[in-house]
């Protein structure tokens, strides 16, 4: 017998995994979240995390995806009644006839196992101390600059501390937008504006927009915006470059990427792209309450550095905090995903889609102070909700899990995680450069 629409004392109609994944184009989108069968074409434009993120999703199982990136998930469920419109058929298997069942069902007893343990509940004081010690080091890069003057070592030294006060930040406003910090998710909305906005100058919606689809399908070209932005400019993965060089695509000379990369990424894409890019997306997308955030971060900062240094040294101020900050952000978030594996969307397994396009950095004081605990990529794409002091406390029970499945979890020294992007950036263009002249 068929399932009972809620409220309605109608009868939910029965589909096959096959009916499912034969909706996934833009006139028709369903997914499936705990055997229940939901149409998401109008729905995904006014999903709140955007429409890319859900829609990435159409035509396959989404249950643990819904289930990492969701912290009140009964309020949601509540909400997608009026989406529901089936069930799998009770022949169907629990997860699509292409995964491992057996690998499925162990990751959910993992989660389940996790959340009774408590690893999903912050330490509100850990994150209130992570924003005192950016408030304190903010406040000494200007007494810096107060007590020692303008010349150029206390410039140079505000210079570096204000690089560090936007890295921090920028781990910082991640936990809150990932949902880590608070319990309710408008909490960790409200002060996600507030730390991304006034501390940093750019926009909630943005990142949200943009990160939410690299931890639904990452580095899935075409569905990872992080992944879809480079070939302008670098051939990333082997099978894509491979592709670039057979379609005699050569908008860079690729094969000298693992050069040119020390100029067009880690100083550039802050300074030069985000820059303007931010203000650009908030005035387009007319989130005015983000770009009213951003404007206050910009008349702070004048007002903080223009009475001691002047208007031109500001700007000149500005610009390297920007180069800075760049470099860091750069370095820290790509060592985890350019040397891993990149290709379309092949629909794995939740563990196994996160295992093959994240590896991690090895433990310690400064490597998680560095990267704000992202050294953890592992655990966190796995449990993005779970706040980052309790990485490294889940991650011996991740690592047991793929060695049962042969599954290869790849931790790593820091400096041999930033060589390895400029190896794989030479090999990819190597390979380009061989298919580009041969195929």
């Amino acid at each position: 017998m068929a399932g009972e629409v809620p409220g309605s004392g109608a009868q939910l109609p029965y589909f096959t995994w096959g009916d499912v994944q034969q909706r996934s184009t833009r006139a028709e989108r369903w997914l499936v979240i705990h055997r229940k069968v939901y149409d998401i074409t109008r729905f995904c434009h006014k999903h709140p995390g955007g429409s890319r993120v859900i829609s990435h999703y159409a035509g396959q199982d989404a249950t643990d995806p819904f289930t990492a990136f969701h912290i009140d998930k009964e309020f949601v469920q509540n909400h997608m009644k009026c989406l529901l419109i089936g069930e799998l058929a009770p022949g169907e298997p629990c997860v699509e006839p292409s995964k491992s069942a057996a690998l499925v069902e162990d990751f959910r007893t993992l989660r389940s196992n996790v959340e009774k343990m408590g690893l999903l509940k912050p330490n509100k004081l850990f994150f209130f101390g992570v924003l005192l010690h950016i408030l304190l080091i903010d406040s000494l890069a200007w007494l810096n600059l107060y007590y020692f003057g303008p010349s150029l070592i206390p410039f140079l030294i505000t210079a570096l501390l204000l690089g560090t006060v936007q890295a921090q930040a920028g781990w910082l406003q991640h936990d809150f937008g990932h949902l880590s910090v608070f319990s309710k998710s408008r909490w960790n909305h409200w002060v996600h504006k507030f730390v991304i906005g006034q501390l940093k100058g750019a926009p909630a919606s943005w990142w949200n927009h943009l990160h939410f689809q690299h931890h639904a399908k990452p580095n899935c070209f075409r569905k990872d915006p992080d992944i879809n932005m480079h070939p302008l400019f670098f051939a990333l993965g082997k099978k894509l470059s491979v592709e670039l060089g057979v379609k005699k695509k050569k908008y860079m000379p690729y094969n000298h990427q693992h050069k040119y990369f020390f100029l067009l990424g880690p100083p550039a894409l802050i300074p030069l792209y985000f820059q303007w890019y931010i203000f650009y997306f908030a005035v387009q997308r007319k989130q005015w309450a983000d770009l009213a955030w951003m404007i206050s971060f910009y008349v702070r900062f004048c007002m903080t550095y223009i009475p001691l240094i002047g208007i031109g040294g500001t700007i000149t101020l500005f610009v390297l905090v920007r180069f800075l900050e760049s470099n860091w952000f750069v370095w820290v978030t790509q060592m985890n995903h350019i040397p891993m594996h990149i290709d379309y969307d092949e629909n794995k397994e939740w563990l196994s889609a996160q295992l093959q396009a994240t590896c991690n950095v090895d433990k310690s004081f400064f490597n998680d102070w560095f990267s704000g605990h992202l050294n953890f990529q592992i655990e966190h794409h796995l449990f993005p909700t779970m706040p980052r002091h309790n990485y490294s406390k889940v991650a011996p029970l991740v690592r047991s899990l793929c060695k049962k499945y042969g599954i290869d979890y790849q931790s790593k020294p820091l400096f041999t995680a930033f060589a390895d992007i400029v190896d794989s950036l030479r090999e990819s263009g190597e390979l380009w450069l061989d298919a580009y002249l041969h195929k």
